[in-house]
């Protein structure tokens, strides 16, 4: 476990370029070739991360200004941090670890899955849900069991997730494996999205960035929609007419350097790419329908934050979750923690909807009500499961992963049935 925890707690920004180096090295790839694709993988990433913790900066203020209203709520939003570091402290949280890594490889080689899931820092998707179980059972090879069916699941759907993530966001050689919003969000906007195709008028109805652009010339660049944006949450929260804008100046650059961080991260994955695909040609032949087998790399859905929709849409999310918070029926918390995770709910509902900025508005919106209620409803569940991994919390905490991962809502609504 101490072994797991020092690779958890080196970060992404290290790991990535050292998981990248040897699977280049595994695919024959020259060493120097190797090095420069991890390293220029691990500052795409780093950058990615600075410019996110910067969006979150830069709308801090206007997330304070709602804090302030959270009064009177009796359990309290403690994080998608604080529940996905808790299941690391079950039992067989180092084993399952050990045995996702393994399954997956396995799936390869019998031609299972063209997957390879190396965002080891989303486990904590399957994990949170198998310590759920564990908590509620008592039972740890129940939990194990649900980490290790829900990790094969993963892998499947993100197969599926493959095709349209690569034509839309542009990621060859990628795929999402981030568990949570690729069996909620993207079947979810799909389904909504069908619904849509049904409905004369509505359907007809197709706003993007790149239209918007195309139509309105300077005024529908992506610096400028992203500084109208700020500006707009800085006058909605009150802000002194300094924060306003530096808020929509914080939002104008978030949108024009995201793109270009994960292009510094496509730069090291195209190669990796290429020498997986080498590999695969060489070694593992052909798939059933007589093809080229091609290796997908498994990534955090952060990766299609480049896409200036998906940040928009994140930011007009912002006012709506308050606002849930006191229209939801029964609602017990005020969701502070919930709103630094929209940012990664939206990639793959815009994903669904090819960039319209109208249905993503819509379903967006959707999936952020069953979301917060979710969270709400199952508040009990999210307290004993944190109780079960020894963590002391005093009274009743909740958390949105009870509310967009969808084995957790499984697992909570089998609870009160049975």
């Amino acid at each position: 476990m101490e072994i797991i925890n020092g690779i958890l707690n080196i970060g992404a920004v290290v790991m990535l370029p050292i998981v990248m180096l040897i699977l280049c090295l595994i695919f024959r790839m020259p060493f120097g070739k190797s090095l420069k694709a991890g390293l220029m993988i691990g500052i795409g990433f780093a950058g990615l991360t600075i410019v996110i913790n910067f969006l979150m900066a830069s709308v801090e203020p206007a997330i304070s200004y709602y804090r302030r209203m959270g009064s009177g709520f009796t359990t309290v939003d403690v994080g998608w941090a604080a529940v996905g570091a808790a299941s690391f402290g079950v039992p067989f949280a180092a084993p399952a670890i050990l045995l996702v890594v393994l399954i997956n490889v396995v799936m390869i080689l019998l031609k299972w899955t063209n997957v390879l899931n190396v965002d080891i820092w989303n486990f904590i998707h399957f994990l949170v849900p198998g310590t759920l179980a564990y908590a509620l059972t008592g039972n740890p090879w129940i939990g194990l069991g649900t980490v290790l069916v829900l990790s094969v699941i993963c892998l499947l759907v993100a197969q599926r997730v493959a095709p349209s993530w690569q034509k839309y966001y542009g990621l060859t050689g990628t795929t999402c494996s981030t568990l949570s919003f690729i069996t909620s969000a993207w079947p979810l906007a799909l389904a909504l999205n069908w619904v849509i195709d049904k409905i004369p008028g509505l359907r007809k109805i197709d706003i993007s960035m790149e239209k918007v652009g195309d139509k309105l010339g300077f005024f529908g660049d992506t610096a400028f929609i992203g500084l109208i944006v700020g500006v707009f949450l800085g006058l909605m929260t009150r802000q002194p007419w300094e924060g306003v804008l530096i808020m929509g100046m914080g939002i104008a650059t978030v949108l024009v350097l995201l793109p270009r961080m994960v292009s510094v991260m496509m730069e090291g994955l195209s190669t990796v790419g290429e020498g997986a695909k080498a590999f695969m040609k060489r070694h593992l032949g052909k798939d059933k329908d007589g093809n080229e087998r091609e290796l997908n790399i498994g990534m955090d859905v952060a990766l299609a934050l480049g896409d200036p929709t998906a940040i928009t849409i994140t930011v007009l999310m912002i006012p709506l979750a308050i606002a849930f918070a006191f229209i939801i029926p029964g609602m017990n918390y005020f969701p502070v923690g919930m709103l630094t995770v929209i940012v990664y709910m939206m990639p793959m509902i815009v994903l669904a909807c090819k960039g319209n900025m109208f249905r993503s508005l819509i379903i967006g919106a959707i999936f952020l009500f069953f979301v917060e209620w979710g969270a709400s409803v199952f508040a009990a569940e999210a307290t004993a499961m944190m109780h079960a991994t020894g963590v002391k919390v005093n009274g009743s905490v909740t958390d949105a992963f009870f509310g967009y991962n969808l084995p957790n809502v499984i697992i909570s609504t089998l609870n009160r049935i049975f």
